[in-house]
């Protein structure tokens, strides 16, 4: 409810002093300026981010941008949300405030001073791991203050290993620049010490010395240098075990497959990843991936299936090809894309492969690719699928109606027509019959 106006449809009244003079909405995170106007943090931040340098209400001068949380008025909304919960309003979180700059610099300076006691130096970094993790802007600031430059020393060179793991876990909050991954990339010392990282006792420290893998690898640009990377056989059994940690720990699994897509990028050691067991792992997990998750796993699936041995190996598993049927056109278009690219190399290396697509009903799927709004690569690949599948339909399926796949069969095909002539869903009539084998030819020069 806040931050809409909402109430206001159930017949509830918001207070006009609730209402941020800018946004007209209901205030989370009330703060006064120097004119002494109250606005929600978010519209008057926004207001000085465009170059405005005048008090909305007033139009004077803002002489200092300080905003000065206003407590009092947060706590009579809280409260005004509270009384009005029977009408659908619910209570705004109390805001965590911005951390202080000379805090931030205070903490730093501490962290990085190898003359304070260890005990105060871990203070700090918890403390910013802290701040760090309770909003962007802080991540922003603390940023600004040339942490990386901070922390890197920290993590490689002597120390205690609970503050090195501490410093690991903040700096993977924060991107490195292109030649702080390359020298990263550079030192096989480093790299040495973040793979035998991902063995650790701590679960925490695996995930985060992966995070910086990945953030190494994808923030290099020099092929030399990633694939000097990749070639750690190391790296690959780590990354992959993260992947076989429980769905309850869903940074693993997004951490494991961004790693693990990031060092598939370089061709030579694809095969590194096929010997950790990827491509066993990957089909099995394939259905606890988020969106952009599951996107990043069938690309490494299809990157895997380019060489011989992926290839193999995700033939041989029994779940694949069912699987990549299924995702077809049901989790997005890049999705649908790396599934059909997956697909075509199993099919052109496998017979086995083409009839069990076949049984999973990937003509259908397919006949619905091909006219959908998906990318161009994927109907150019569902097309050379189809294509290559054309000898693989049972013949006497073709001549049966009353067989399921018949059914598909034809149905799909009517599909494409009454789509491409723009005519009303069942227009079209035809027997199964007639489906043949120039539907394929049909739709290899309708593109």
């Amino acid at each position: 409810m806040p931050g809409s106006l909402e109430p206001l449809d159930l017949g509830v009244h918001i207070p006009y002093h609730f209402r941020c003079p800018i946004s007209l909405e209901l205030m989370r995170d009330p703060v006064t300026v120097c004119t002494g106007q109250t606005y929600d943090r978010a519209s008057i931040e926004a207001w000085v981010s465009t170059g405005n340098s005048t008090c909305p209400v007033t139009r004077a001068t803002l002489t200092d941008f300080t905003l000065i949380p206003n407590h009092t008025l947060r706590r009579l909304i809280q409260e005004w949300c509270v009384a009005n919960r029977a009408f659908g309003v619910e209570r705004i979180p109390t805001p965590k405030q911005p951390a202080d700059p000379a805090l931030v610099r205070s903490l730093l300076n501490q962290a990085s001073s190898g003359s304070a006691p260890a005990h105060l130096r871990l203070s700090s970094i918890r403390r910013l791991r802290q701040l760090a993790r309770d909003s962007d802007k802080n991540r922003s600031l603390i940023a600004s203050h040339n942490v990386r430059q901070i922390l890197l020393p920290i993590v490689f060179n002597n120390g205690s290993d609970e503050l090195k793991n501490e410093s690991l876990a903040l700096l993977v909050m924060f991107p490195l620049g292109e030649s702080e991954c390359a020298s990263l990339a550079s030192d096989s010392v480093k790299i040495g010490y973040l793979s035998r990282m991902l063995t650790h006792n701590s679960f925490d420290v695996r995930v985060n010395s992966a995070a910086l893998i990945e953030i190494v690898v994808a923030g290099t640009h020099s092929p030399e240098l990633r694939a000097e990377v990749s070639s750690v056989d190391e790296i690959y059994d780590g990354v992959v075990d993260l992947l076989r940690s429980p769905i309850s720990h869903p940074r693993a699994l997004k951490i494991g497959i961004k790693a693990l897509f990031a060092l598939c990028l370089v061709k030579n050691t694809r095969q590194k990843a096929v010997d950790a067991g990827t491509p066993a792992v990957l089909v099995d997990r394939l259905a606890d991936f988020e969106k952009c998750d599951a996107e990043r796993a069938l690309a490494t699936v299809e990157l895997l299936c380019r060489i011989p041995a992926g290839c193999e190996a995700f033939a041989g598993h029994a779940l694949t090809v069912p699987m990549l049927v299924k995702i077809i056109l049901k989790i997005s278009d890049r999705a649908t894309e790396y599934a059909a690219g997956a697909l075509l190399s199993l099919c052109s290396e496998s017979e086995r492969c083409q009839r069990e697509a076949v049984a999973a009903g990937v003509l259908t799927q397919l006949l619905l690719l091909v006219q959908s709004d998906c990318t161009e690569r994927a109907k150019r690949k569902a097309q050379m699928l189809l294509k290559l599948l054309r000898d693989s339909w049972p013949q006497d399926s073709i001549g049966n109606n009353s067989d399921d796949f018949g059914m598909w069969k034809a149905c799909g095909f009517i599909y494409w027509v009454e789509r491409k002539h723009s005519l009303p869903f069942g227009e079209v009539h035809v027997s199964v019959s007639s489906i043949d084998g120039s539907v394929f030819d049909f739709l290899g020069t309708s593109s």
